[in-house]
This record gives structure tokens, C-alpha cells and sequence, in this order.
């Protein structure tokens, strides 16, 4: 979790910093943290548009224009060819609905994060899927 917590520093998004870990066989395969997709101006120079409009976490994420931790892990995976089907997923929030289903799809084994999310699409989610995931 610690290197979850230290890759989450990376993060620009003005409202939570999230970093996530996929470790399959004690190795660390990839990792992500939130933050607008490459090339794009960050949330901390032009604002956030979610804070603006006093939208709660857990809502709305599809006017935000970070890309959340876990997805950005998934991404890597894809982009260099690793395979993290069966991996562990360390993540400093619990994962929303999106990033679970992508999560899900991606056959991970396990999530394990520190802090809480308000979203109990992604925990139903995550129960029906029966994939273990664990607050530390």
C-alpha cells in the first residue's frame, strides 16, 4: 500500500489523490494515478468542474476530466502488453463503478484499499462478481 500511497504524489486532481498498484506474483506490474489523460492541461491549472458545480463524490464522473488511478494502471497494462488478469489490486480509495467494472473485466483476483469511496453500485458489483476486496 505504501507504493499505492507514494505513486498517488503523482496525482493533479485538486479534489482526491489516488494511486493504485497491480501486483501479480509478489511483482508489481503496473501502476496509476488520477489525474487528466496526456497532453491535456491539468485540473490544477484550470479547474474542476465537479468542485465547481458542489457535486458529491461518487457522482457525475463523466464531466471530470481526470482519468481515475485504477483505469490508468489498466491502461499501462494494455499499453505495454502485461497481463493482469488474476492480479492483486492495491489502491489508496476504493474503486468506483467504473473503475470496477473495469476491474472486473480485466479478471483481477482481489482489490485491497485503504480509504473509503461513497458508491454502493461498485460494492454490489464487486459481490455479485465475488472478487474479494479488503479496507486495510
Amino acid at each position: 500500500m505504501a507504493i499505492a500511497e507514494l505513486v498517488a504524489e503523482r496525482s493533479t486532481c485538486i479534489r482526491r489523490q489516488v494511486g493504485a498498484v497491480i501486483v501479480k506474483d509478489r511483482k508489481i506490474l503496473t501502476t496509476g494515478y488520477n489525474g487528466a489523460p496526456r497532453g491535456i492541461k491539468h485540473c490544477a491549472d484550470v479547474g474542476c468542474l465537479r468542485k465547481e458545480l458542489n457535486i458529491p463524490a461518487g457522482e457525475r464522473h463523466e464531466i471530470c476530466r481526470g482519468t481515475h488511478a485504477e483505469q490508468n494502471a489498466i491502461i499501462q497494462a494494455a499499453t505495454f502488453g502485461v497481463d493482469i488478469s488474476n492480479g492483486i489490486v492495491y489502491s489508496t480509495h476504493q474503486p468506483c463503478f467504473i473503475c470496477t467494472k473495469m476491474l472486473i473485466n480485466a479478471n483481477v483476483s482481489k482489490i485491497i484499499y485503504k480509504e473509503e469511496y461513497p458508491d454502493k453500485l461498485a460494492i454490489d458489483m464487486l459481490n455479485e462478481a465475488k472478487i474479494p476486496f479488503v479496507k486495510i
